[in-house]
């Protein structure tokens, strides 16, 4: 069996699977429940500055008959006493020694604010501190959580009060609500910072009801704008955590990654480790179905793992990293064609739709006789025999230009396979084109005698 034990700047646990700061670690009898599940670490609902919560905190967004497929939430930081929340926090630690226990922390832009707070987390036995940079509602208009993230400078000075005066590992958590994400992430290893986590939340407004006009969710008749959460955000995820593993400054610092943002199964949790994270976090899934999903993340990774010959994590993280690039670097000579498989096909026509109203016009239709024939009803063509029939798409592969638009929309998993086929066009990339003959890549001229030479045809 697989083994799922990690050292992640020296916080050690049993799996990679921590609870995400947030309402599912709010108090100590939930972490405690939590670990009996067997949730391998828990990052404390964030500590710090006095607030007050409203009441109607949460927006789901439900599609195609799925609940949940991401949530906006309006809730702030940890509204229980702060000295209530410490004791607890000791509390879980002593019962649980060999878990991650992380605390979350949120306070003014202070240096005497961060110092009583950090002394505070060290008292209690955590294993490292989540510095919040993320939440984008509610603190940030206090000049927390985002407000600081979203700016270097502050990010910078805010992590190096706080490494300066504790023991403990810092982790930064990086808000996803930049531009780039490199820029905090910079700002945060020259502030000291042990680790990086990301993504928090997404600033979003959920959904308007077009019965009662009223925004959700509705505090009285009133909104704002939330963090936007769920299995709906995992490919900005990925994207975040992949640029930043990409990035020479990172690599070069050798600080992990704890990946978060719509890790709802074993199978996202292996994707944002072939990507680069060393740890998970979780919050979503377990507000969705409980603490029990724990036993399906542990048990479906070993399971993976053991089939792929991964002994341990760090056979698995970043091994997927070399695929990534900029656009820049891809090969512009490699093909790519669509094949549909006959047997497989339901002839529901989606992808003939899709090609001819919005790709490239690369897919006929062909009755059981092999006659083309057009979709639908069409006097002109024998429509009430074609609809009988049952016409399949067939594509026409000297025309496709493999943009897999069609294997995207169709409902049959296999149906249609994207296949490599020679171009027999040079293998170049635009970053050598813009080097070695850069009028192609600056002249419309030069790019059509360039695309006659390779070979290349536009239609």
């Amino acid at each position: 069996m697989a083994d799922l034990s990690v050292n992640f700047a020296g916080i050690r646990a049993p799996n990679p699977f921590w609870l995400a700061s947030a309402p599912p670690t709010n108090s100590g009898m939930q972490v405690h429940r939590a670990f009996e599940h067997g949730w391998g670490g828990a990052v404390w609902k964030t500590i710090g500055a006095p607030v007050l919560n409203i009441s109607n905190r949460y927006g789901g967004l439900s599609l195609g008959g799925q609940r949940l497929v991401a949530i906006n939430n309006v809730e702030l930081i940890s509204d229980r006493p702060l000295e209530v929340n410490l004791r607890e926090i000791a509390e879980v630690k002593r019962m649980w020694p060999d878990r991650a226990l992380i605390v979350s922390a949120m306070v003014d832009a202070d240096p005497k604010a961060w110092r009583e707070i950090v002394m505070q987390i060290e008292d209690t036995g955590a294993d490292g501190i989540e510095l919040n940079y993320g939440c984008p509602q509610g603190m940030s208009e206090r000049g927390m959580g985002a407000a600081v993230g979203q700016v270097p400078e502050m990010c910078q000075l805010n992590t190096h009060w706080v490494t300066s005066v504790t023991r403990l590992p810092v982790i930064v958590k990086l808000t996803p609500n930049v531009t780039h994400i490199t820029d905090p992430a910079h700002a945060a290893l020259a502030g000291g910072a042990h680790a990086l986590s990301l993504i928090n939340t997404i600033n979003s407004v959920m959904k308007v009801d077009l019965d009662t006009l009223l925004v959700t969710p509705s505090i009285g008749g009133q909104a704002t704008h939330g963090g936007y959460a769920g299995p709906a955000v995992k490919p900005i995820a990925l994207h975040m955590l992949s640029e930043l593993m990409c990035d020479p400054t990172v690599r070069a610092s050798g600080v992990p990654i704890c990946g978060m943002g719509g890790i709802q199964t074993w199978r996202d949790a292996a994707e944002f480790l072939l990507l680069g994270a060393s740890a998970l976090q979780v919050c979503t899934a377990a507000m969705h179905y409980g603490y029990r999903i724990i036993e399906d993340f542990v048990d479906g990774l070993s399971n993976w793992m053991d089939d792929k010959g991964f002994a341990t994590l760090a056979d698995v993280t970043g091994r997927s990293l070399p695929q990534m690039s900029s656009f820049g670097g891809l090969d512009l000579g490699y093909q790519a064609v669509a094949r549909i498989d006959p047997d497989k096909c339901i002839q529901c026509d989606l992808c003939y739709v899709a090609c001819n109203d919005t790709a490239h016009q690369c897919i006929d239709l062909y009755s059981p006789e092999g006659v083309k024939v057009n979709p639908g009803f069409n006097v002109r063509d024998g429509g009430k025999q074609v609809a009988q029939g049952r016409a399949t798409p067939v594509v026409r592969e000297p025309d496709c230009v493999g943009c897999a638009l069609c294997a995207n929309v169709c409902p049959v998993d296999g149906c249609i396979e994207m296949v490599s086929v020679p171009s027999g066009r040079p293998s170049v990339t635009w970053d050598q084109l813009t080097a070695t003959r850069p009028a192609v890549t600056q002249e419309w001229a030069a790019m059509e005698a360039y695309r006659k030479e390779a070979g290349i045809e536009i239609h």
